[in-house]
C-alpha cells in the first residue's frame, strides 16, 4: 500500500518540516521500509501551537455553536468509517497488529468515541446556586485552551482519539505528537478531519522525536494542558517538565494488571479471558492481564488448558484476516521481551508454553505466545511491565491472599475477577487497587465508561463524562442584583 500522507499536518494543511528532516517508518512484520516522513522539530511544534492558539482564540472555532461542534465530530466519525479499510491497513502496516484488530475493533472504536463526544458537545452545562436573594450565582464550563496530546505506539489512532474527541467537544484545540514508530494512521486521520470540514488549526499533527518535538510541546508556554499516554518513566519526566508552569496534566501510564480466577468461576470462560487478556494486541496493551492469579484448587486444570490453547496460537501475516497474533512493534521491543523471558527462566519460573522469538516468511519481529507457571511475586516478570505476549501464573489460597498479591505492585490500572459468587465479586472489586475491574470478562471498553489508573498508573480519566472535566475550566460568577 502506498503511503499518501508523509508531511506534518499544521493549520489544516500537510506541510514539510522546516528543517527538511525526515525519518523512516518500517513494517515490523517484514522489516521493509514503508515511507520517509517529515520530522517535526522545535520550529514545527511552535508553528503548530501558534495555529492551535489562533484557532482557539479567533476564527470559526470559538464562534461555532456547541451543537455544530458536535455535528462536526459526528461527520468526522462517519468519514473515518468510510475510510476504515485504508486507515486500518496503515495502522497494521505500521504497528504489526492483525488487520482483524485494526479493522474490526480499533477503527470502529475510534469512531464510537467520536460519536459519543459529538453527543456531549452541547451538554456541557454549569449550574445555578440559590445562595442570597440580592445576587445571582452560577457556574460556567469553559475550554481549557490549547491541548498538547502525546500518544503511544500500541493503539496509535484509538488512544489519540481518546484525547482529541473530548478536547474538541469541549471547544479546545489540539496539537498531537504521535509515537514516531506508528504515525501513519494519525496522519491519515488529519486528512479525514480536513475532509469532514474541521477548521484549520483545530487539530495539528507533528510526528517527531520525543526528545525534541515532544519536549517542546510539553514546555511550550502556549500549551495549556498536556494529555500523555506512555510509560511510567517517561510520564514522570513529563510531570516534572509541566511543573514549572503548573501546566494542567493527565497521565495514563503502565500496568501490571492481576487477572484473578477463583475455583468457583467458569474456568473455560476464564481460560478464554486469560488468553485474550494477555495475547490480544500481542500483549502490547497497558491494561493487559499479565499476571494470572489462580486459586490453588483450580490451578492445574486451568494452566493445562491455557497452555494447550497458547501453543495453538501461531504468529501470522498481520494482513491476513485470520491472523490473531501479529508482530511486535519493533525488533527493539522483541529484544526487550526476549530479555524478560531469559530473566524469568534464570529466576526459576517454569516455561509451559512458547518462550521463543519466531518469524513469518523468514522475517518480522514476532514472538511466541508465552506462559510461565510457578511465578512468585518477587520475580521480575511479576513486577515489571513487559509489554509483550508473556503471561505470569501465580497461585493463591483465599480472597485475602489474592487481594494482597494483586495489589503488590506500583501499578493500578486494571484487574479482572472470575467467580460465580456475586458477593465475592463485589468484595474483590472494592479491595483491588485499580481504575477498572472487569468481572467475568476482560479488556472490554465503552466510550461512556471512564478509564484511568491508581498509583503509578497515572491520574485523570479518559472516556466518559469524566474526561470532559480534564479539558474544561469551571468558572464561578456572582452577579449583584
Amino acid at each position: 500500500m502506498k503511503v499518501q500522507f508523509k508531511d506534518l499536518f499544521i493549520d489544516g494543511q500537510f506541510v514539510p518540516s522546516k528543517s527538511g528532516r525526515t525519518f523512516a517508518t518500517t513494517n515490523p512484520a517484514t522489516g521493509q521500509h514503508l515511507a520517509d516522513l517529515a520530522e517535526a522539530g522545535v520550529e514545527d511544534v511552535d508553528a503548530a501551537v501558534a495555529a492551535a492558539r489562533k484557532a482557539f482564540e479567533g476564527g470559526a472555532w470559538p464562534k461555532m455553536h456547541a451543537r455544530e461542534r458536535g455535528k462536526l465530530l459526528i461527520r468526522i466519525a462517519e468519514r473515518l468509517m468510510a475510510r476504515a479499510d485504508e486507515v486500518a491497513t496503515l495502522e497494521t502496516l505500521d504497528n504489526g497488529k492483525p488487520i482483524f484488530e485494526s479493522r474490526q475493533i480499533d477503527i470502529p472504536s475510534s469512531a464510537d468515541v467520536l460519536f459519543y463526544y459529538g453527543g456531549w458537545a452541547d451538554k456541557l452545562t454549569g449550574s445555578t446556586l440559590p445562595l442570597t436573594p440580592d445576587a445571582f450565582q452560577f457556574t460556567l464550563r469553559e475550554p481549557v485552551g490549547v491541548v498538547g496530546a502525546i500518544t503511544p505506539w500500541n493503539f496509535p489512532l484509538l488512544l489519540a482519539v481518546w484525547k482529541i474527541a473530548p478536547a474538541l467537544a469541549s471547544g479546545c484545540t489540539v496539537v498531537l505528537k504521535p509515537a514516531s514508530l506508528t504515525p501513519l494512521s494519525c496522519l491519515a486521520f488529519g486528512d479525514v478531519c480536513r475532509e469532514a470540514g474541521l477548521p484549520p488549526g483545530v487539530l495539528n499533527i507533528v510526528p517527531g522525536p520525543g526528545g525534541t518535538a515532544g519536549q517542546r510541546l510539553i514546555e511550550h508556554p502556549g500549551v495549556d494542558k498536556i494529555a500523555f499516554t506512555g510509560s511510567v518513566e517517561v510520564g514522570k519526566r513529563v510531570a516534572a517538565a509541566c511543573a514549572p508552569g503548573l501546566k494542567r496534566l493527565t497521565l495514563e501510564l503502565g500496568g501490571k494488571s492481576p487477572n484473578v480466577v477463583f475455583a468457583d468461576g467458569d474456568l473455560e470462560a476464564a481460560a478464554r479471558g486469560a488468553l485474550s487478556g494477555i495475547f490480544y494486541g500481542k500483549g502490547e496493551v497497558c491494561a493487559a492481564g499479565s499476571r494470572l492469579l489462580v486459586e490453588a484448587s483450580a490451578h492445574d486444570a486451568l494452566v493445562q488448558t491455557i497452555a494447550e490453547k497458547a501453543k495453538k496460537m501461531v504468529a501470522g501475516d498481520p494482513l491476513n484476516p485470520k491472523t490473531r497474533l501479529g508482530s511486535l512493534v519493533s525488533e527493539e521491543q522483541r529484544r526487550s521481551v526476549m530479555g524478560y523471558v531469559e530473566k524469568a527462566q534464570a529466576e526459576g519460573a517454569t516455561l509451559v508454553a512458547g518462550g521463543h522469538p519466531t518469524a513469518v516468511n523468514g522475517a518480522g519481529a514476532f514472538h511466541e505466545a508465552t506462559i510461565f507457571d510457578g511465578v512468585t511475586p518477587e520475580m521480575t516478570i511479576a513486577r515489571e511491565e513487559i509489554f509483550g505476549p508473556v503471561l505470569s501464573v501465580l497461585t493463591f489460597r483465599d480472597e485475602a491472599e489474592a487481594a494482597a498479591i494483586g495489589n503488590a505492585t506500583v501499578y493500578g490500572l486494571a484487574a479482572g475477577v472470575w467467580t460465580r459468587d456475586v458477593s465475592k465479586a463485589h468484595r474483590m472489586a472494592r479491595v483491588l487497587k485499580a481504575g477498572t475491574v472487569w468481572i467475568n470478562t476482560y479488556n472490554f471498553y465503552d466510550p461512556a465508561l471512564p478509564f484511568g489508573g491508581f498509583k503509578q498508573s497515572g491520574f485523570g480519566r479518559e472516556l466518559g463524562a469524566a474526561a470532559l472535566e480534564q479539558y474544561t475550566e469551571q468558572k464561578s460568577v456572582w452577579l449583584k442584583l
